[in-house]
């Protein structure tokens, strides 16, 4: 039984810190140290599932890190609270339900209630009878009637007065620019001169408003259309690609820019400016030193007033650009507006803080001004950084009547004190706030009014406006201002505002928000509010929606984007009866209101920075607010912030970055953060999904100074962010997981049974074909049984035909072995363990060898004298720590009472390092085989008998259970001989062997199977392949090899190692078209990626895509499935991961989602029989379903000798039954998870290669049970393979379309976690997260106490490990729908890798929990 799963999570903050101090995080800079490979064996025999002693693990080291284990305890124990809301009830964890699930209809949520709104309509425009008629009149008048009024004055970062233009100098210099524009040849060949209406880019830094006012002069004159841009700083800026394609669709060739700002742009070699990524070719042209205009020069006539005057471009909240089309209409109806609304006139001072290329700083400073022959003083970013009360100064000294200015700005002011006593504010009759729409700006304004009120500032002259780029100005508070409505402030609650609609809350509630309205309607316009989401309908009085105008002065479209434009330009409000309000068209402005008594129109947030949360609206910059609320002045920089939300899971969650001090600790800023997710939780009743807190100045900035907000979201979401501290909290904010799975234990295993019968499903179970006749009775057949007789049969018959050849790393032959030469070593070998072992017959000898021919010959020497060999893997001389200990533990576990070994490994042994390990005294004796008696001695024989056991092999599970098992003389034999019939094996034939010899198939292929069938066997030792990669392959082709076996990790060493020299080999001549299968020997399942892009490399080099396939063996059985000679090629399915997850198989389309791509592990051996069988009800499984393979075979083994390291009950591996059906039968449990389907086998080419499953090759196995008849003919040579020939070529016609049962294996039984009542196979989950992020090398997961552990290395910088924590929650909550509880960032080469390559989690596990793995950081999400 299962412990009860924790799902009903956190509400943290009850728990007000949840950390006592922070993560641990330690800083190696220690070279990645990939651990050799190793088969760890678990000493401390804990049950795995149990956590009865997790709970007294809080205690704190000597060095006072807490151990990882009381970390945990303290996250569970904040997990274990009520959630805050019930899940939905269902049961299929279907894509629908998650939508449903994270958008409740909550019964108690607030309605609106009021009535349908009306429009606001401002007052009439009147336009004063002084103004010049349009911005050319202008500059023609003051240009010569007051041609030394200045229009600009600009500050250097130092504060000193630099430059000075005045209108009559404006005049001339635009009207240069203005005829060069029209006559001037700008491309090479001469013939594109601009006409009107072209559009041209205007690049001038933020310290430059002077030539930027007279090129975009000079551009009106000339009626050309400038689209004012950022300066690009280097070749990939933050957004600058998105700018690319706004100029791109403007058909921008040209680039105006100054001197200045050309020099400092990025150069070519040749000093031409570089191409910024996703920019059309520019031609850049200085508007500076012009010459003089022709005398009879005149600008052209005047352009039609529907002709766009200007393009200015906006960012949406992805960062796409738009550029919106202001006509020359809409200019001059703007400037109008503006000047009757701040009541604008001639000779006026103004200040302007803000970038004069866009928005309220283009409108006012750069347009209205100039309508109105106004001088504005520009003040620098760079000069606002140095001195932040520069601007207050310039009011003072100029006596500015206007400012122009954002509540960032107030807010610096403020703190600027020092220069407070020389400010006189009391010449300021408008100080216009640009940012009014943001909810900070009240506190801003007030607090600047209140400091500021002392020196001559009138409440009356602080004006907040909202504005938009494509609505232009929306409202505006207008200066000097009377009467009942002239200003307003509403204290809202924030929960009826995150439903939509407007409630008065308590002036001095937590929950409440004041806002400050944003002044009325603009002259000559009209407003309404219109329903956020769907068709536009109007809004009732209190409700909130997008504010939309209705006027002269909007934007008119975004440049080339007719959809986007329709559903922004040219919106029609609908009444509610569905029909529109009138003819009239409006523009929706992006903010988010309502209206307020006397048409003033109040802002809560925009629509880029709305986040919809679980069907709630909440505004980022109100999320802001509520941040810096928490004290960030020591912590975190208060303009650093951004948020925003990004969909997981089928709902959106919200991020917030921030950038923190250099000063403060880990242990603070964990103190904050916790505060800050309280904060929001308790004000917003709303989760922070990530919380991460950056370095300074790391955030992406906007050339103006603020956070580029789309290029910080992009950087988090793929993992370039670098992040110095992060928090996730999925634990508390994803509520819309499906509902954990019950199992039903009432459905008994018949009723399955009876169920899969009615609905005509199969009952899985699947068999390779006969294995033919043997002739019990004869005495030949009798004598030659057992694979050492054999040997010695073949050392007379065929003496000098060579066996093995073993190469070394150069590819040279190291070793030649015929059967008479190893028939002799056996015996010498045999003589040794007689005279000096005294060994008895069936006592247990360890052989100890490097991967070789001694190894062979060792073994045959301990069977010729009836002991029984135990391979083992040599300690690994650099990892004498954890390999030595295994190698100990084999010899001890196996009983075996003598070691033999060669020269080198015993010295090994008995080394100084070794002895440090284990005690050298302790081993049993250890016979050495390159020193051999010399004297020849008969030999006593001692024959085998079939129940006697042949070999124990042993070898240890990922898990780290190590399980010796017992293979008796029959079931060696019967392996071999299935193993011959499957691969057609002779003595003719060549077979490579590029595997570890020591346990299962890898043993039998390399020790066995050549005696049995005469092959020579060509070995290749992988650790040699280690040294020489290209060694295997060479070699294959060098013996024209048509068959060759490897591991997984010989395939992973050639795939890496080789990718770049394929060329060369095939220059070397290297050719795989000899290749007929090339098997991967393996215990898991197949890994499909690394077969895939094995072929596909290697198919250069002429390997056919079908040889490749992997072969499957376990403890019980070690030869399930092989990929045979003649069989068809492996076949693939694609199956649904959810399903599985429930155990059910259900196959889906390549390429659907929640897919996974399955391999079927070869074909089923001869004489071997599958099901599938429920684990643990013991009932068959139909073909749909998951469970574990059962296996029946003349070679399974013949039981556990011993199991190590797991107490569980072994007792029916060997002798499982099914409790329904056939329950006579009895079958091994193999412990994997798989499923069988019936696939169409496709006939290969070539007249032999067919895929049939023909019983005749009988008669060619029996051949070997008859020798003395072949003798006469030349030996084996003759073992009829014509026969088989000739009967395949017969069977060619029916075994075109013959089914075949391919058997799928999904992965070990004790690796999966169960999750929410769900399967899990970790490979799943890790290959996810291996795709997550191109920086993580390798990855593992475990559980612990129901929390998911992830461990990932890292292949990369250590401050990039954070990066990588919520792309791994991301991935895992989107793919498999779980919440991930810890994160754990490791350096390369910490997951431990067994001697197969699998990887050891519960290793892993156990030295996570005992605080051994060193991480670079341990993230426990919330």
């Amino acid at each position: 039984m299962m412990k009860p799963e924790i799902t009903d999570l956190a509400d943290v903050m009850q728990n007000l810190r949840p950390y006592t101090q922070p993560p641990d995080v330690t800083h190696n800079t220690a070279q990645s140290r990939r651990m050799t490979a190793a088969d760890r064996v678990n000493r401390y025999n804990q049950s795995r599932q149990s956590s009865a002693s997790d709970d007294n693990m809080g205690t704190v080291t000597g060095t006072g890190r807490w151990k990882v284990s009381a970390k945990i305890q303290q996250l569970l124990n904040t997990l274990k609270r009520p959630k805050r809301r019930p899940l939905p009830e269902f049961y299929e964890d279907d894509d629908i339900e998650l939508e449903i699930a994270a958008n409740p209809k909550d019964p108690n949520a607030p309605k609106p209630e009021g009535s349908s709104m009306t429009s606001a309509v401002g007052e009439q425009l009147v336009v004063p009878s002084g103004l010049p008629r349009n911005l050319e009149a202008a500059i023609q008048r003051y240009g010569s009637a007051t041609y030394k009024a200045p229009v600009a004055t600009v500050l250097d970062p130092n504060g000193k007065l630099t430059i000075t233009l005045t209108y009559g100098k404006l005049l001339s210099r635009s009207q240069k620019i203005a005829y060069t524009l029209l006559n001037k040849a700008f491309s090479k060949g001469g013939e594109t001169c601009l006409k009107s209406g072209d559009r041209i880019a205007l690049v001038y830094p933020n310290n430059d408003p002077i030539n930027f006012i007279c090129a975009f002069y000079g551009c009106l004159q000339a009626g050309i259309v400038p689209v004012p841009i950022e300066v690009p700083l280097t070749r990939r800026d933050a957004g600058s690609q998105q700018i690319g394609f706004l100029l791109g669709s403007c058909g921008i060739q040209v680039a105006l820019t100054s001197e200045a700002c050309l020099k400092g742009l990025p150069k070519t070699a040749t000093g031409e400016v570089v191409a910024f990524k996703g920019w059309p070719k520019l031609q850049w042209f200085v508007t500076e030193h012009l010459a003089k205009t022709p005398k009879d020069w005149l600008p052209p006539p005047r352009l039609t007033d529907d002709t766009p005057a200007y393009i200015e471009y906006t960012t949406d909240r992805d960062g796409s650009v738009m550029g919106v089309t202001v006509t020359r209409a809409a200019m001059l109806a703007h400037c109008r507006t503006q000047t009757m609304a701040c009541n604008y006139t001639e000779g006026e001072n103004m200040v302007c803080v803000l970038d004069f290329k866009r928005e309220v700083g283009l409108w006012h400073s750069v347009l209205t001004s100039v309508l109105n022959g106004m001088h504005v003083v520009f003040i620098p970013y760079a000069l606002m950084k140095v001195n932040p009360a520069s601007w207050m100064q310039m009011i003072t000294k100029y006596r500015a009547s206007v400012a122009v200015v954002k509540s960032r700005d107030l807010h610096w002011g403020l703190l600027a004190t020092k220069d407070h006593k020389e400010v006189s504010l009391s010449s300021l009759r408008l100080l216009l706030v640009a940012d009014g729409a943001n909810p900070w700006s009240l506190s801003s304004c007030d607090q600047f009014l209140s400091v500021f009120q002392a020196k001559g500032l009138r409440p009356d002259a602080i004006c907040p406006c909202a504005s938009s780029s494509e609505c232009l100005t929306v409202s505006v508070r207008r200066p000097g201002r009377a009467g009942v409505n002239a200003t307003g402030r509403g204290v809202l609650s924030m929960s009826g505002l995150s439903y939509g609609v407007v409630r008065v809350d308590q002036e001095n509630s937590l929950t409440s928000l004041t806002l400050q309205d944003c002044g009325q309607v603009m002259p000559g316009c009209v407003i309404v509010v219109v329903k956020m989401d769907g068709p536009s309908y109007l809004c009732k009085t209190d409700e909130v929606g997008e504010i939309c105008v209705n006027s002269g002065a909007t934007g008119s479209q975004y440049w080339g984007l007719q959809g986007l434009t329709n559903s922004t330009f040219r919106v029609q409000p609908l009444g509610s009866d569905g029909k529109p309000i009138g003819e009239a068209e409006y523009t929706r402005s992006g903010l988010l209101g309502f209206l307020g008594p006397g048409g003033l129109v109040f802002v809560c947030g925009s629509r880029d920075g709305l986040m919809t949360v679980t069907g709630r609206k909440h505004n980022a910059d109100d999320i802001i607010a509520t941040v810096l609320a928490v004290e960030p002045m020591k912590f975190i920089y208060r303009g650093r912030i951004a948020v925003f939300s990004i969909r997981v899971l089928r709902d959106e969650r919200i991020c917030v970055i921030a950038e923190q001090r250099p000063d403060c600790s880990e242990e603070e800023s964990f103190q904050w953060m916790s505060r800050v997710l309280q904060a929001v939780d308790s004000i917003h009743q709303v989760g922070i999904y990530c919380l991460a807190l950056v370095p300074p100045n790391y955030l992406p900035k906007t050339p103006l100074g603020g956070i580029h907000l789309s290029e910080t979201k992009r950087r988090f979401l793929e993992g370039t962010l670098h992040p110095a501290n992060v928090l996730l909290c999925p634990h508390t904010c994803v509520t819309n997981l499906p509902k954990p799975r019950e199992v039903h234990s009432d459905v008994g295993p018949a009723s399955v049974m009876v169920g899969n019968i009615v609905q005509g499903n199969r009952l899985a179970s699947a068999q390779g074909r006969d294995m033919g006749i043997v002739d019990e009775e004869s005495d030949s057949a009798r004598k030659f049984q057992f694979i050492s007789e054999i040997l010695r049969w073949r050392a007379q018959s065929t003496a000098d035909h060579v066996i093995f050849t073993l190469l070394n790393s150069k590819g040279a032959v190291a070793t030649m072995l015929s059967c008479s030469q190893l028939h002799k070593k056996a015996e010498r070998v045999g003589n040794l363990l007689l005279e000096k072992g005294k060994i008895n017959t069936g006592d247990h000898v360890a052989l100890i060898f490097p991967p070789g021919i001694d190894l062979i010959c060792a073994f045959y020497g301990c069977l010729y004298v009836g002991a029984v060999p135990v391979t083992i893997r040599p300690p690994h001389p650099q990892n004498l720590q954890t390999t030595l200990p295994t190698v100990r533990m084999i010899v001890d576990v196996s009983k075996s009472v003598l070691v033999l070994s060669n020269q080198n490994v015993i010295k090994l042994l008995k080394s100084k390092e070794a002895s440090n390990v284990v005690d050298i005294k302790s081993w049993p004796v250890t016979l050495d085989t390159d020193d051999m008696p010399k004297k020849k001695l008969p030999v006593m024989y001692r024959a085998p008998t079939a129940e006697m056991l042949a070999y124990l092999d042993f070898s240890v599970s990922t898990t780290g259970m190590l399980a010796g098992i017992k293979m008796s003389h029959a079931a060696v034999t019967s392996l071999c001989r299935s193993m011959k019939l499957a691969c057609e094996l002779y003595p003719s034939r060549h077979i490579a062997l590029c595997l570890d010899p020591y346990c299962g198939l890898g043993f039998a292929l390399w020790c066995l199977s050549s005696i049995y069938s005469g092959h020579h066997s060509i070995l290749i030792p992988p650790s040699e392949v280690e040294v020489n990669p290209a060694l295997w392959l060479t070699a294959v082709s060098q013996y024209r090899v048509r068959d060759t076996f490897c591991s997984y990790g010989v395939m992973e060493l050639c795939t890496k190692g080789l990718g770049s020299s394929v060329n060369q080999l095939k220059q070397r001549g290297v050719n795989l078209g000899c290749v007929r299968t090339c098997v991967v020997v393996a215990e898991e399942r197949p890994r499909i990626t690394l077969t895939t892009s094995f072929s596909k490399l290697f198919s250069a080099l002429g390997l056919s895509p079908r040889a490749v396939s992997t072969s499957f063996g376990c403890r019980v059985n070690v030869a399930i499935c092989l990929q045979g000679a003649s069989s068809p090629e492996p076949s693939t399915v694609y199956v649904d991961l959810r399903a599985l997850r429930n155990d059910r198989v259900s196959l889906v389309e390549r390429g659907s989602p929640h897919s996974l791509c399955l391999m079927e592990s070869g074909k089923l051996l001869p004489g071997v029989k599958v099901i599938i069988a429920n684990p643990e009800t013991k009932g068959q499984c139909g073909d749909s379903h998951l469970g574990e393979i059962w296996v029946q075979s003349s070679h399974n083994a013949s039981g556990y000798f011993t199991i190590y390291g797991d107490e569980s009950d072994y007792a029916d591996h060997f002798s499982a039954r099914l409790v329904t059906g056939n329950t006579g039968e009895v079958y091994a449990r193999t412990g994997y998870l798989g499923f069988l389907r019936r696939t169409e086998c496709s006939q290969q080419q070539g007249g032999t290669q067919l895929s049939g499953t023909t019983t005749l090759l009988g008669g060619s196995a029996t051949a070997i049970s008859q020798p003395q008849g072949d003798t006469s003919s030349g030996g084996e040579e003759d073992e009829t393979p014509g026969l088989t020939h000739c009967h395949a070529a017969a069977t060619a016609a029916s075994a075109t379309s013959e089914l075949h049962d391919a058997v799928f294996v999904v992965g070990a039984l004790d690796e999966t976690v169960m999750l929410r009542g769900m399967r899990y196979h970790p490979i799943d989950i890790e290959n996810s997260v291996m795709r997550c992020h191109k920086k993580i090398a390798e990855c593992a997961v475990f559980t612990w106490t129901n929390l998911l552990v992830v461990v990932v290395e890292l292949d990369g910088n250590e401050n990039e490990a954070l990066d990588l924590v919520p792309l791994v929650t991301n991935t895992v909550l989107e793919e498999h729908h779980l919440i991930v509880g810890v994160v754990v960032v490791v350096d390369p080469g910490v997951v431990p890798i067994n001697s197969r390559g699998e990887k050891q989690r519960m290793h892993l596990r156990d030295g996570f929990l005992a605080d051994q793995l060193d991480p670079i950081y341990v993230a426990y999400n919330m």
